[in-house]
């Protein structure tokens, strides 16, 4: 089962030790682009997966709560295990009922002020429109912190396969010098044969690099439009609850 992968592994070792240095440097270049490409896909992934998770427990339990929107206990409702988990919807709700418990007091203080008796405090058009405004800059950095180092993946999708074609170049044009030194027939075997795996290895390798990151980039790229509309949905959600509560029928 592993020998298939152990006889790659060996064959790109054999082509790095025929390599010369800039060659050798072109591979490890690659196999560091490679690193940096699983290391943010598994952890992009992980990332949408818990943030996936906690949002919608967070809108269940919300959902599932007998209290008014702005009476909910924060301590009642989930909240990521780590500091390392963004936590969108959360972040949206609190928001929304900061922006809210401040825009219902500053129309109880001026209805105070014209009314002797405690009014009814209501919410106007104009009001929803405000708190949709605020909150949707919310929205935007959660987004933004989402996709935070994404950039990296679409950089390597494009920087692997001209670095596999530099080594091939390269590779080239040392397997050419090694037979115009020494003649067609008489060249160097060393030469040749390192140029030539050169130019073989690192194509191979940038294909490697790229196809797997193109792959993850679409995936979480199509993730985060997703859990964007997501986030959209919620906030419309919330809405339709304060105005509910607090809008004034006419």
């Amino acid at each position: 089962m592993f020998h298939p992968i152990l006889g790659a592994m060996d064959t790109f070792t054999i082509a790095y030790t025929q390599s010369d240095f800039f060659g050798k440097l072109i591979m490890l270049a690659l196999i560091a682009l490679s690193m940096i490409c699983w290391i943010v896909l598994l952890h992009k992934a992980w990332t949408m997966r818990q943030v996936s998770k906690l949002s919608s427990a967070f809108q269940k339990t919300l959902q599932q709560s007998k209290a008014p929107l702005l009476n909910v206990e924060p301590s009642h409702l989930p909240a990521p295990r780590s500091r390392a988990i963004p936590h969108p919807f959360g972040n949206i709700y609190a928001a929304l009922k900061d922006k809210t418990v401040e825009v219902l007091n500053k129309n109880h203080h001026f209805l105070s002020q014209t009314s002797p008796n405690k009014p009814h405090v209501y919410l106007t058009t104009a009001d929803l429109e405000l708190l949709q405004a605020h909150v949707s800059t919310t929205i935007s950095a959660e987004s933004k912190v989402l996709e935070k180092n994404l950039y990296m993946l679409s950089t390597i999708v494009t920087l692997a396969p001209f670095m596999g074609l530099l080594g091939t170049v390269w590779g080239i044009l040392v397997t050419f010098s090694g037979l115009q030194e020494g003649g067609v027939i008489g060249g160097s075997n060393t030469s040749i044969l390192g140029g030539i795996s050169t130019a073989l290895a690192t194509t191979v390798l940038g294909l490697i690099i790229a196809i797997p990151a193109l792959i993850a980039y679409n995936y979480l790229k199509n993730s985060l439009r997703n859990y964007n509309s997501e986030m959209d949905d919620f906030l419309t959600q919330l809405l339709s609850n304060i105005e509910l509560q607090y809008r004034k029928i006419e």
